[in-house]
């Protein structure tokens, strides 16, 4: 049985609060990076970084992060773009779901493997049930849901919508 839990209104309006966040916490930066990990990730960071480029003067590089979710570790993370793009840079992670924190976790290390100058995470669900000492500075939603429950996040054109199986 699939249960709504925000509809295409609703996560557009998280979408643009997210970024308006983003802005202000990078008000003076010349370019931000928006670094969405592959598959809902990447297609939430595409919604954000939409936003920003229309609020904000600053370059809005999106960056892929590329990782083997199952087993991050085996494959190791990759970019888009290389270390040297976004070194002394801005940077937010964005993945659509934080559920153990892995994901985020393997990417964050890939991240700070160069200077930054900033790194910030977001996401569109935080499941509350991390495994590893990771948070998003940005969410749009939080939900206390049983290990057994499962999120599915579904980006479709003007009908994005998320569900609680």
């Amino acid at each position: 049985m699939q249960n709504k839990i925000l509809s295409h209104a609703q996560i557009q309006h998280k979408v643009k609060r997210i970024a308006y966040q983003i802005y202000e916490a990078n008000v003076e930066e010349k370019e931000i990076i928006i670094a969405g990990i592959e598959g809902g990730g990447l297609k939430f960071a595409k919604k954000i970084s939409k936003i920003l480029e229309e609020i904000t003067e600053a370059t809005i590089t999106l960056c892929t992060v590329s990782m083997d979710k199952k087993n991050p570790l085996h494959s190791g993370v990759t970019t888009s773009i290389p270390q040297e793009a976004y070194s002394n840079k801005s940077v937010v992670l964005i993945d659509d779901v934080l559920n153990s924190g892995s994901t985020l976790i393997y990417g964050v290390h890939h991240f700070l493997k160069v200077p930054l100058r900033q790194l910030k995470t977001a996401v569109l669900v935080n499941r509350n049930h991390k495994k590893f000492p990771v948070k998003a500075d940005y969410k749009g939603i939080s939900l206390s849901t049983s290990l057994q429950e499962h999120i599915e996040v579904d980006f479709k054109p003007n009908n994005d919508v998320v569900y609680l199986n």
